[in-house]
C-alpha cells in the first residue's frame, strides 16, 4: 500500500500513549495493512478476538480509528486509522 502511515513515537497522536499494548499493535497493523475487519485484525495480530474488540473500543474512545459498515457483509465493521488525526500529528511534529 503506497499511502501507509508510519507510526513512530514522533508521528503518532498523543492519545496513543493512553492505550494498552494490544491497541498499539492493532494500530500498527492498520497502518501497514489498511482497513480491516475485527476478525481479520485478530488473525493479523494473533490476538484473541476479545482482546481485539477491547483494543478497538479503546482506540475508538480516543478517536484514533474510524469504523464503517462493511459493504460485503453488513454484519461486520471495517476499521481504519483516523487519517485526519494522524495528519494533524504529523503536521504538529513537522513544526516542532
Amino acid at each position: 500500500m503506497s499511502d501507509q502511515v508510519v507510526l513512530t513515537a514522533d508521528t503518532a497522536p498523543d492519545a496513543v500513549d493512553d492505550t494498552p499494548p494490544s491497541a498499539k499493535l492493532v494500530l500498527t497493523v492498520l497502518a501497514h495493512e489498511g482497513a480491516l475487519t475485527q476478525s481479520r485484525l485478530a488473525t493479523e495480530t494473533m490476538l484473541p478476538t476479545r482482546t481485539v474488540r477491547y483494543a478497538l473500543k479503546r482506540l475508538e474512545e480516543h478517536d484514533l480509528v474510524d469504523s464503517q459498515i462493511s459493504f460485503s457483509d453488513a454484519r461486520q465493521h471495517v476499521y481504519s486509522l483516523n487519517d485526519d488525526l494522524f495528519a494533524r500529528a504529523e503536521t504538529r511534529d513537522a513544526r516542532a
